[in-house]
């Protein structure tokens, strides 16, 4: 029951599993027009559309939706596979399944993409479709370039366009319990705890300054201003600002 899911009113932990051999024949006879055929591929492949759009189930998309989805990209591999190949049929399934979701996602994207990106990322997609039913392996991006008459940059602008933005919160793994989110590879050096610690740090030498030391400080390195024009505003000689710039520092990195 742990692994009980409902979606568009199917159990699917109730599903058939088909074995290597059963969708071997079941293929052949498709791919002879048989359609009770298709649909028993179809039955028994449902499961392989639930484990795909698993990956996509933290994007705010609503999970039925995405199923249905996954089963066009999973009728399209059946209509598609080349039986005379030596591949198994989940290896040519799973990446026309992913790409109708992730086709669906971008068209339903917040994000706007120029016509101009667009229209060559559908090309590209079209010929990435047309060369993974013929080869039953994904191509290269130089490959997909010369398929659509492209510079290879163009092609890989496009993609990196298109792309859906992900989760913060998506899971990358997990480890009996313990899930790992996108949000916990990610680092920030402007806010780490060892920034923040050295903050602290340099606020408290600071405040052990003098207040003259303080202003030279401020004047020097956060207004940029020179030596000389510091002196002139506090109404000292360009030896002294200079001298007591260098205690200054040498204070704080003693503090440090």
């Amino acid at each position: 029951m742990q692994n009980k899911v409902d979606l568009c009113g199917v159990n699917t932990a109730r599903l058939k599993v088909l074995k290597s051999e059963e969708t071997r024949a079941l293929l052949l006879r498709a791919r002879a027009g048989d359609k009770q055929a298709r649909e028993e591929l179809i039955a028994g492949n449902l499961r392989l559309v639930l484990s795909v759009i698993h990956r996509f189930s933290n994007r705010g998309e609503n999970v039925d939706d995405l199923f249905q989805v996954g089963c066009i990209g999973l009728m399209k591999a059946i209509d598609n596979f080349n039986t005379d190949l030596d591949v198994r049929f989940s290896t040519y399934g799973v990446p026309m399944i992913v790409g109708e979701i992730r086709r669906y996602l971008r068209d339903n994207s917040a994000m706007r993409v120029s016509r101009a990106m667009r229209d060559i990322a559908y090309r590209v997609l079209q010929a990435k479709e047309a060369y993974l039913a013929q080869h039953q392996k994904e191509p290269t991006v130089e490959e997909l370039a010369n398929l659509i008459g492209v510079k290879r940059e163009e092609v890989v602008m496009a993609l990196d366009a298109i792309v859906e933005p992900v989760s913060l919160y998506e899971p990358i793994y997990s480890d009996s319990g313990d899930t790992v989110c996108v949000m916990d590879q990610v680092r920030d050096p402007k806010n780490s705890d060892e920034r923040w610690v050295e903050h602290i740090a340099l606020n408290q030498a600071l405040s052990k300054l003098t207040p003259r030391e303080q202003k030279i400080l401020a004047m020097r390195f956060y207004q940029s201003k020179t030596q000389m024009e510091v002196s002139r505003e506090i109404g000292i000689s360009q030896a002294q600002v200079s001298r007591l710039e260098k205690h200054a520092l040498g204070q704080i990195r003693k503090e440090l």
